[in-house]
């Protein structure tokens, strides 16, 4: 099967964009392992003062999920899909959180603004350049910014990948082809499979020249399925954002 990428990839997202919140909302724990990921870049102050990105926004749950963990910074979200967008900005937010339709190259390359830290959801096994993309980010983080990144990435184990195939064949799939969008949910199958482990996506972020890089897991059925990937963009700006 061949991954769908870049317009063939934001397209399948428009047509899945009516029925994505029901479908999310199937896997337990969804909503509640992005909450943790957000904590997990543990922003002072709530995040007062802080600019924060959402690289990869779909339809908001990362969002909500940030604004949850820093109810007081200033959040830009940004997704590659109008139709996943659309979903997202229709929704009820605070005047701090904005909303654009770019893909994750176009908000690197760029590059107006810098950020105190990015969340990307979902985001690095969809992209055709991911060492690019990392790149990228590292340029638009402030000195000791911090990144976590929220993504299916397999343990390397075989029963954890066996597992993710089981609930793809047998839940995933089989509810994406009532909604009409097969393709989109056999690409996220296929994807994972072929994204980087854990230990290799940690790999590639410290080669991209992350440091205090370390991977979580989340708990419940997808652990050693998700995993959240932490790091900063050097040493920390100071002795209060390094807390």
């Amino acid at each position: 099967m061949t991954l769908l990428r870049d317009h063939d990839l934001a397209r399948a997202f428009d047509h899945a964009s009516h029925t994505y919140d029901l479908l999310t909302a199937l896997n337990p724990g969804y909503r509640t392992d992005l909450l943790r990921s957000a904590r997990r870049l543990r922003l002072p102050r709530a995040g007062e003062g802080l600019h924060v990105l959402d690289l990869g926004c779909g339809t908001g749950a990362s969002t909500r999920a940030l604004l949850r963990a820093a109810p007081r910074a200033r959040i830009t979200a940004v997704d590659a899909s109008s139709g996943m967008l659309g979903r997202a900005m229709a929704k009820p937010w605070p005047a701090r959180v904005q909303f654009e339709h770019r893909t994750a190259e176009e908000v690197a390359s760029h590059g107006e603004r810098t950020y105190d830290a990015v969340f990307a959801a979902y985001l690095f096994r969809n992209v055709a350049d991911p060492d690019g993309v990392l790149t990228a980010v590292r340029s638009l983080l402030r000195p000791g910014g911090r990144l976590a990144v929220h993504e299916y990435s397999l343990s390397g184990s075989a029963a954890h990948r066996a597992l993710w195939t089981a609930v793809c064949q047998g839940v995933i799939i089989p509810a994406g082809t009532l909604s009409g969008d097969r393709a989109l949910y056999r690409h996220l199958w296929r994807s994972v499979l072929d994204f980087d482990t854990a230990p290799a996506f940690t790999a590639r972020l410290a080669a991209a020249g992350f440091t205090g890089v370390r991977a979580a897991p989340v708990a419940g059925w997808q652990t050693g399925i998700v995993h959240t990937f932490l790091a900063r963009n050097g040493a920390p700006a100071t002795a209060e954002y390094a807390r």
